[in-house]
């Protein structure tokens, strides 16, 4: 009989380092800066919140009762090591928002012990926190709302998109909060902390590295692709294109950068061509190239340009050791060396 593949599980040992650290910046958002002041989480992190305030069991409870199904149901779509990362967050997060409401001595008798009763600053900062807490646990490999699971399960059936689904279900949640306390202040407040949430958790993810994409028209493409490969030390993308309005053949530079280095850019390619047309995209993700800043500095540390101007104060040992170990970083990367042409296809 054919045996079955079965996917294989793929843990990194400081991955629970940082899911653990994330469960605990979670509940520490929630229970002492959302809670106290009836502010509602997204997902069934809020959920859990509602539940809590009209009956006697405890926040921790519904935690572990709302996700651990949804997560389990979700193990074969979404794989065993994301459900276990995102299992043991949970975990996490439920035993840290029972101790800092149970077992630790916090004072909740005017709100929250750190930022009192203000709602604003409770949200704002309840926000943050709890958005950094989602967006390292993402970013390690794993989720702490099982309503995530939830949309990736049903939103396609649905017609609608993941984000589409989690929105629609807090819309519902913050509404229903509203209807049960009569009072629409809090759920109101509860959007902003979730709005903050969410860019605090694009942060975590994102970091600072966001890269962005050019693509550049200039009738000196040669030049410009030359002077950029020298500068930043990594090949460009040329293409061929027509002008509708001209009608004239022109290539167009394409070309990937982090955000440190978009200002450049333009400087380059307007010093060379001041009627040159650029376009700027965010770029999601990139793999296989080496744009996060640090890296981008070991790169100019080393290009031959800057090579020449160091030689007289750097030691010639270090410089060598130092690029050799900048090429086994960037081992497979997508590199021009600088005193070549790139070539027309990369």
């Amino acid at each position: 009989m054919p045996s079955s593949k079965k996917a294989k599980l793929n843990f990194k040992w400081y991955n629970f380092i940082f899911l653990t650290l994330a469960g605990i910046i979670n509940a520490f958002g929630v229970v002492l800066f959302l809670a106290p002041c009836g502010l509602y989480d997204g997902g069934f992190s809020g959920t859990s919140i509602l539940l809590s305030q009209v009956t006697p069991l405890h926040m921790s409870v519904f935690l572990v009762i709302l996700n651990f199904p949804f997560f389990l149901l979700g193990f074969k779509k979404l794989g065993g090591t994301f459900i276990i990362y995102s299992l043991f967050t949970v975990t996490v997060y439920s035993l840290f928002s029972f101790l800092f409401q149970s077992i630790i001595p916090f004072d909740f008798t005017d709100g929250s012990p750190i930022a009192g009763s203000d709602m604003l600053l409770c949200s704002i900062f309840g926000g943050i926190i709890s958005g950094i807490g989602s967006g390292l646990t993402i970013r390690f490999g794993g989720a702490i709302d099982g309503v995530e699971v939830l949309a990736v399960m049903f939103a396609k059936k649905l017609g609608v998109t993941v984000g589409t689904f989690v929105m629609i279900f807090n819309v519902v949640l913050y509404t229903i909060a509203g209807l049960v306390t009569k009072s629409f202040h809090s759920p109101l407040y509860s959007v902003l902390a979730y709005a903050v949430g969410l860019k605090a958790v694009d942060f975590m993810i994102e970091g600072f590295d966001k890269a962005k994409s050019a693509y550049i028209i200039t009738e000196h493409d040669e030049e410009v692709a030359q002077q950029l490969s020298n500068v930043f030390g990594r090949g460009l993308t040329l293409f061929n294109a027509r002008g509708y309005y001209s009608d004239s053949e022109k290539t167009v530079l394409y070309c990937v950068v982090n955000r440190f280095e978009i200002n450049q850019l333009k400087s380059i390619v307007s010093s060379i061509d001041g009627n040159a047309f650029i376009v700027v995209n965010d770029v999601t993700d990139t793999l296989g190239s080496a744009l996060k800043y640090e890296r981008v500095l070991k790169r100019r540390f080393n290009s031959r340009k800057n090579r020449t101007e160091l030689g007289n104060v750097i030691p010639p040992e270090l410089l060598k050791a130092a690029e050799s170990q900048n090429n086994k970083a960037d081992d497979g990367a997508d590199t021009v060396p600088s005193n070549d042409k790139p070539d027309k296809s990369e």
